[in-house]
């Protein structure tokens, strides 16, 4: 059976049934669990399944919170294309923190199976996709759950994180630009992300291109702070050589 058509048959079940496990899967095909996990994998990067620890859900059962659904489905292939230049400037050893985000919990999602990173993360989404890594040691900061980013905040994430020091930073945002920074709409979590900037020795921001120019209620930082930017094609040779003058190299993904 060739993947794709596993994958069908794998989304039916599930559909079904209400939920799928590995174990099973990778039984009743006849495949390693490795190869189940490939295949659950695409599918929720698909849309059509949601990794849930051992298993996955149909695409409809966690009922997400409007806001994030929608933000998942805005740009998806320029964020899909920006987490894949995203994962080659992650160690393959060592330590990162990944903050909340549509486009870093697609990175998340493209980990290697057999990573053996240390994670740090304040985001459930991205916990969820890899909470069931053996070699992985995930770090889940604490504190109050923003619900429409499903990210946790306030003091506890905060002293959480004044202990991490980082090998890597993978920070999203709202809005970027040279005059106006990074910015987010709320002011707690614009204090988390302001906290992962200063807790790594290299960061990364991920953001497509219709970001740049936006800003926001809550500044958390400068494009100086930032070493790389991945961004899209829409971003123009212009903006994109002011953005380095300000710093940070540019990728274009």
């Amino acid at each position: 059976m060739y993947a794709p058509e596993r994958q069908q048959e794998i989304l039916r079940l599930a559909q079904e049934q209400g939920r799928v496990d590995v174990p099973t899967l990778a039984e009743d095909f006849g495949v390693t669990q490795e190869t189940i996990r490939r295949d659950l994998s695409a599918l929720d990067r698909a849309g059509l399944l949601h990794r849930v620890h051992g298993g996955a859900l149909p695409a409809g059962a966690l009922h997400l919170e409007p806001g994030l659904a929608e933000r998942d489905s805005t740009a998806a292939a320029e964020k899909e294309r920006i987490a894949k230049a995203a994962l080659d400037l992650l160690p393959t050893e060592g330590s990162v923190i990944l903050d909340a985000g549509t486009t870093v919990s697609r990175l998340a999602g493209l980990l290697p199976a057999d990573c053996t990173l240390t994670v740090v993360t304040n985001a459930l989404p991205v916990a969820a996709r890899l909470a069931d890594r053996p070699g992985l040691t995930l770090h889940l900061v604490g504190g109050r759950l923003r619900h429409r980013t499903q990210a946790a905040v306030d003091a506890w994430a905060l002293r959480d994180l004044a202990d991490v020091h980082a090998d890597v930073a993978v920070v999203a945002t709202n809005g970027f630009s040279p005059e106006g920074g990074l910015s987010t709409p709320d002011l707690a979590e614009a204090a988390v992300k302001r906290a992962m900037l200063t807790g790594a020795r290299r960061v990364v921001l991920v953001a497509d291109s219709s970001k740049y120019g936006a800003r926001h209620f809550a500044r958390f930082g400068s494009l100086d702070q930032v070493d790389v930017l991945i961004t899209d094609t829409g971003l123009t040779d212009e903006q994109a050589a002011e953005i380095e003058n300000h710093g940070p190299e540019v990728i274009r993904a």
